[in-house]
């Protein structure tokens, strides 16, 4: 028992060092980051925003993969094995760091993006497919800028247990900050969505291997020892 501290139990609370957070695990490979975009239109300013992210993404060095959302069906309308579903679990599950871009559609994020953060699971079997991953936030406005979806997906990334980096990225107006061929014109939007992927390289590079110590926590190590010792008296 701990002075103070009697209802922890002591075999099961981790002491915090800066040793323990040595990165462990091969780390020869470039950074891996998922992007997802919420828009289906052929001339998707979302869509748009997120390959312009990519580029400066594998400019840094990271390899860089972009879900499809086109043919994603709805959540819970077909089996967890359809190959679409597959995809995108395998691909969050890939993922060292990933971006969510959405428009702004009634205020809040759309259906599209909402349908895929709902097929990933907070557990899959032993996985977690978002647990400790880095995460920036993105969104595109039609008219003034809002930060509704940014602070939507804050709050969904929060609840997936990833770490969402402080840096956001707003663009109002998107239709004037493309141009024909879908890449954004330059202007102070551009550069913040640099510093928003520089900032998202940087802090993915910095937890990556470390993520398995940062998100072991106390009540789940305490739970696991205390069905162990369930299923021990079960046996006697």
């Amino acid at each position: 028992m701990i002075p103070n501290l009697p209802n922890l139990n002591p075999a099961q609370l981790d002491m915090p060092t800066l040793d323990k957070l040595a990165p462990a695990g091969d780390l020869a490979h470039p950074p891996r980051i998922l992007m997802l975009y919420g828009s289906l239109r052929e001339r998707s300013f979302s869509r748009f925003l997120t390959e312009e992210a990519a580029r400066i993404l594998e400019h840094f060095g990271a390899e860089v993969k972009i879900f499809d959302p086109t043919e994603l069906p709805m959540a819970g309308s077909v089996p967890e094995d359809h190959p679409k579903v597959a995809e995108l679990r395998a691909l969050s599950l890939w993922s060292e760091g990933q971006v969510w871009c959405s428009p702004e559609r009634h205020g809040a994020i759309t259906a599209v993006m909402k349908n895929q953060i709902d097929w990933i699971p907070l557990e899959q079997g032993a996985l977690r497919p978002s647990q400790g991953r880095t995460l920036a936030v993105m969104q595109v406005c039609g008219g003034s800028q809002s930060f509704n979806v940014v602070n939507t997906m804050r709050l969904l990334g929060r609840w997936m247990r990833m770490f969402t980096i402080p840096n956001q990225s707003s663009v109002p107006m998107a239709y004037k900050e493309f141009d024909e061929h879908g890449r954004m014109r330059p202007s102070g939007y551009y550069e913040r969505v640099v510093d928003v992927m520089e900032e998202l390289f940087k802090m993915t590079l910095l937890l990556r291997g470390r993520t398995d110590y940062l998100t072991d926590r106390y009540s789940e190590r305490n739970e696991r020892s205390l069905k162990a010792i369930d299923n021990q008296i079960r046996k006697i």
